[in-house]
């Protein structure tokens, strides 16, 4: 089996050269042939006849790399000798490599020629006329026929080559697309609790003269909020490590708009001054509900971080068909100092996720020095709502 797989391998890389061999060699032996059979003896003509001839045939070996210039070899032979065979394999050659001008042009040439030569041997002008056609274009149909099939072969092979290459560009879109999803609840998620942690640690540290009561509460704290991180980190890395994620799903449970007064509570038990105003139904959508908590909770975030001493106000409030407004504001600082560094992601994440639910955010400085985060979120009515191809199920 290795032995025959070797030989299709070594046939494979010099079919087209033992092809062109061939042609030579059949060319020739007709040649050969023809030039014999003038007589008994080798006159002129013949050995005229048998010259050309080889030379015609010899030029086959060309016929791929410059099939126009030898298919006019050939014709000038077969306009001085008769010499045929050489002529109907170029032309074949001709036609499978290019159907056009050149080879209509060289197409009629070859008839005039073939014409012109059998009026001169004494055949009559119709017989050639009529006759003509059939034998130049036998040769020209059947290498057009295998040149097209060959072009056909060679569009499919690379349509199927472009599809598996698109199929291959749009998985790798996805899992990128993914793991950027992993990511962004990777920050969503850890960032506000590792912000919480740094909060009621820096407490501790700032005021180490509390008593065992206040000690022993901003431990749990810190250990409760240290094992959902570690939860919470489990799950993503999980998703990551078995590559099983599923488009849409979710990789903790969805947040809610009703999650909200535990958020801000858990921001005022590490000792942030947050006042929190919700004026909320509670049939908000799911995929409403999720981005208003992150909005709410990546601007905590960044107020653990950057202004832990601020008096910060959550305003949250909207209705079907008026939208979702939401807005987290926090007055001038009175440190300069961060409790952690930023990453600088998470407002640019947080503004993707609202103009993905067809939103706006706007974040900025205000007047007093402080800063705000202010979002819109659509809420249209709820056949529009799941009409539009955005249900609760969604997101």
């Amino acid at each position: 089996m290795r032995r025959l797989r070797r030989w299709y391998a070594w046939w494979v890389r010099h079919a087209a050269r033992l092809r062109d061999i061939l042609y030579v060699g059949f060319s020739l032996l007709t040649v050969v042939a023809q030039a014999a059979s003038g007589g008994s003896g080798w006159g002129v003509k013949d050995w005229y006849v048998l010259g050309a001839g080889v030379i015609a045939s010899g030029v086959l070996f060309w016929r791929r790399r410059f099939p126009a210039t030898v298919t006019a070899i050939t014709i000038l032979a077969m306009l001085t000798t008769s010499i045929f065979v050489p002529m109907g394999l170029a032309l074949l050659t001709l036609a499978i490599r290019r159907r056009d001008v050149v080879l209509a042009l060289l197409s009629l040439a070859a008839y005039a020629a073939y014409v012109v030569n059998t009026v001169a041997t004494g055949d009559q002008l119709w017989v050639a006329v009529f006759t003509g056609p059939f034998l130049v274009g036998t040769w020209i149909a059947i290498g057009a026929y295998v040149g097209a099939r060959r072009d056909l072969m060679v569009s499919l092979r690379d349509r199927a080559e472009r599809a598996e290459a698109e199929r291959e560009l749009r998985g790798e879109q996805a899992r990128l697309g993914e793991r950027a999803r992993i990511a962004q609840e990777m920050h969503d998620v850890l960032a506000h609790k590792v912000s919480l942690i740094a909060l009621h640690a820096g407490g501790l540290e700032v005021n180490p003269a509390v008593g065992p009561e206040k000690v022993e509460d901003s431990a749990r704290l810190i250990r409760e909020t240290a094992r959902q991180a570690m939860e919470d980190l489990r799950e993503v890395l999980g998703v990551l490590r078995s590559d099983l994620s599923v488009d849409g799903a979710d990789l903790a449970p969805v947040p809610q708009a009703s999650d909200l007064e535990r958020l801000v509570e858990a921001s005022r038990s590490a000792g942030v001054s947050v006042t929190g105003e919700f004026l909320l139904p509670d049939d908000v959508p799911t995929s409403v509900g999720r981005t208003v908590y992150r909005v709410v909770q990546e601007s905590l975030t960044n107020v653990h971080k950057h202004a832990r001493g601020a008096s910060t106000e959550v305003v949250v409030h909207g209705s079907r068909g008026d939208g979702v407004t939401v807005r987290v504001k926090n007055v001038r600082p009175v440190a300069a100092g961060s409790l952690l560094p930023g990453s600088g992601a998470g407002l640019v994440g947080l503004r993707e996720r609202v103009q993905l639910v067809g939103g706006r955010m706007s974040t900025g400085p205000t007047r007093d020095g402080g800063w705000q985060v202010e979002a819109w979120l659509p809420w249209p009515d709820g056949r529009d709502y799941v009409e539009s191809g955005v249900d609760e199920g969604e997101q």
